[in-house]
C-alpha cells in the first residue's frame, strides 16, 4: 500500500509540478525579454547569438521560477486529492497528514539540494555568461554613429551627424564620404532610416530627399618637356551637385560588429562567484580593510608629535648601540591633570585644530568612503551566500504552505490554486525584495534579509498544516488549543 501510496502521489504532483514550472519560465523569461527588448533590437545580432544569450538568461531565472511551481503544484495536487475524496479516503484509513505528504516531502527536499547545487556551481557561470553577453550588446559601436548632434568618426572615411534619431529613423542627416582621396563628398538628405543586413557587416542608410556635393581637388602640376612646369589654374576646382528623392546609402562596418569582451572582467564580481569562492573573497576583502585600518592609523599617528617621537630612535646593530639613542619625550608622560590652566587651555585647543585641520583636508571623510564601500562590498558577498541557502529551504517551505491549503481549499485544477498561489507568491516576492533592499542599506543584516522570507513563512507553513492535518478551522477554539500544545492532541 506504502509502495502505490508513493507512486501515486509523486505521479500527481510531477505532472502540475512540469506545467506550472514551464508556466513561470515563460512568464519570467517575458519580463527580461521586454526589460532589454531595446538592447537586442536593432543591433543586426545572428539568430545563434540571440539563442545562446535567451538560454543562458533562462538558466539562471530557474531558481526564480522553482518558488512559484512547487508552491502552485502542490496546492493544485493536494486540492486535487481533497476535492476528488482521496484524500479523506485516505485519512480514514489510518494515515496522518505527514504520512500522505512523506513522498512529496522527500521529493520537495531533492529539488531543494538541487536548487542550492544549482545556484552553488552553475548559476555563477550563466551569470558570467549572459552578463558580459548584455554587456557587449549594449556596446555595439553601431549606436555610435547615429549620435544627434555631433559628428561621428568612428568609420573609417566617414563622418555623420544628425539632428534628431528615434529608434532606427533618422532627420537632418549630413554624411561627409572621404573615400576617395581626390574627391569630396558631402550628402544631405531631410530624414533616413537604418537597416543593418542579416550578415551583420553592413548598413544600410536609406536616405530621402536630399542632395549630393563633390568637389574635386585642384589639378597636380603637369611638367612639360625639358622638366618645364605647366601651373594649373588653381582657382578652378571642378564640382557637381545632383539631387535625389531617394537614395540607399551602403556602409561597411566590418570590424565595428559585437566583440566578444574578456569574461574575466566580470568573474570576480558576487553573482559569479559560489559559497566557497564567497568566503575566500570576503577574507580577501577583510585582510584589505584591515591593512587600510592600519595604514590610516599609522599615517594619523604621525601626524602627533608624541607617537612620532617614540620611533624616532636610532636602530641598534647586533645588540650594540650604533650611536647614541635620541630621547625626544619625557621619560614619564605629561597627563592633562598634571598641567597648569593655561597649558591646559592651550593643548585643547592645539587638539581641536589639530582634528579640525584633519577634517578640513578630507583625509578623514575619504576614510569614511573607504570605509563604507569596503562593508558595502562585503554586504554584497553576504547577501550572495545567504541568497543561495536561503532560497532552497524557502523551496520546502513554501511546499508545506501549499500542500495544506490545498487540503484546506480542496480545490484543484488551474482556478482557485492558481489566484492563491499568486497572493502567496506575491508575498513571498514582497518579502524577499524588501529583505534584499533593507540588508543592501545595512539596515538589518544580509542573514535576516535573506531569510526573512523563510522566518515569516514558516509559522505560516505549521498553522496551516495543523489545521489541515486535523480537519479543523482557524477560528475554532479547539484549533488553538492545538496551536499551543505544539500542534498535537492530547
Amino acid at each position: 500500500m506504502f509502495k502505490r501510496l508513493t507512486y501515486f502521489s509523486i505521479k500527481s504532483f510531477i505532472g502540475p509540478f512540469i506545467v506550472t514550472f514551464a508556466i513561470s519560465m515563460f512568464i519570467l523569461i517575458m519580463q527580461f525579454t521586454w526589460k532589454y527588448i531595446d538592447d537586442l533590437m536593432g543591433k543586426g545580432l545572428v539568430f545563434m547569438l540571440i539563442t545562446e544569450f535567451m538560454f543562458y538568461v533562462s538558466a539562471s531565472l530557474i531558481p526564480l521560477a522553482l518558488p512559484l511551481a512547487i508552491l502552485l503544484s502542490s496546492i493544485m495536487t493536494m486540492g486535487n486529492l481533497a476535492e476528488n475524496n482521496e484524500l479523506t479516503a485516505l485519512k480514514s484509513s489510518g494515515l496522518s497528514l505527514f504520512r500522505i505528504l512523506r513522498p512529496l516531502t522527500f521529493v520537495t527536499c531533492i529539488i531543494g539540494v538541487l536548487t542550492f547545487l544549482f545556484m552553488n556551481y552553475t548559476i555563477p557561470v550563466v551569470n558570467l555568461k549572459w552578463h558580459s553577453m548584455i554587456y557587449d550588446i549594449q556596446n555595439t559601436k553601431v549606436s555610435i554613429l547615429v549620435t544627434p548632434g555631433s559628428y561621428s568618426k568612428e568609420l573609417d572615411n566617414l563622418a555623420i551627424k544628425v539632428k534628431t534619431a528615434n529608434d532606427n529613423t533618422l532627420t537632418g542627416i549630413t554624411l561627409h564620404d572621404y573615400s576617395e582621396p581626390n574627391v569630396h563628398k558631402t550628402v544631405k538628405a531631410d530624414s533616413g532610416i537604418l537597416y543593418k543586413v542579416d550578415n551583420g557587416n553592413t548598413l544600410l542608410l536609406q536616405l530621402f530627399k536630399g542632395k549630393v556635393y563633390e568637389e574635386l581637388n585642384t589639378s597636380p602640376p603637369i611638367f612639360a618637356g625639358k622638366n618645364e612646369l605647366i601651373k594649373p589654374n588653381t582657382n578652378y576646382r571642378p564640382n557637381r551637385r545632383t539631387s535625389f528623392k531617394m537614395a540607399t546609402y551602403k556602409i561597411d562596418l566590418s570590424g565595428f560588429n559585437m566583440a566578444k569582451s574578456d569574461e574575466n572582467l566580470f568573474k570576480n564580481d558576487y553573482e559569479m562567484l559560489n559559497v566557497f569562492q564567497i568566503s575566500e573573497a570576503k577574507d580577501s576583502l577583510a585582510k584589505e580593510f584591515r591593512k587600510q585600518c592600519k595604514i590610516y592609523e599609522t599615517n594619523a599617528k604621525n601626524t602627533r608629535a608624541f607617537f612620532h617621537s617614540k620611533i624616532y630612535k636610532l636602530p641598534k646593530i647586533k645588540g650594540k648601540s650604533s650611536g647614541p639613542e635620541v630621547q625626544v619625550i619625557p621619560a614619564k608622560t605629561i597627563r592633562i591633570e598634571d598641567l597648569s590652566k593655561e597649558d591646559e587651555i592651550q593643548a585643547i585647543d592645539q587638539a581641536i585644530s589639530s582634528f579640525y585641520n584633519l577634517n578640513q583636508n578630507g583625509y578623514a571623510n575619504n576614510q569614511q568612503m573607504i570605509r563604507k564601500n569596503y562593508i558595502g562590498q562585503f554586504n554584497m558577498y553576504e547577501i550572495e551566500f545567504h541568497r543561495k541557502f536561503a532560497l532552497a529551504f524557502t523551496i520546502i517551505v513554501l511546499f508545506f504552505v501549499g500542500a495544506p491549503l490545498g487540503a484546506i481549499v480542496k480545490k484543484g485544477g488551474f482556478g482557485a490554486p492558481v489566484v492563491i498561489a499568486a497572493l502567496l507568491f506575491m508575498l513571498y516576492f514582497v518579502l524577499f525584495t524588501i529583505g534584499e533592499s533593507l540588508a543592501n542599506d545595512e539596515v538589518v543584516s544580509p542573514f535576516f534579509g535573506m531569510w526573512m522570507p523563510a522566518i515569516v513563512l514558516a509559522p505560516i507553513a505549521f498553522l496551516l498544516f495543523v489545521s489541515a492535518a486535523n480537519d479543523l478551522k482557524i477560528t475554532e477554539r479547539n484549533y488553538w488549543k492545538l496551536i499551543f500544545s505544539f500542534g498535537r492532541k492530547r
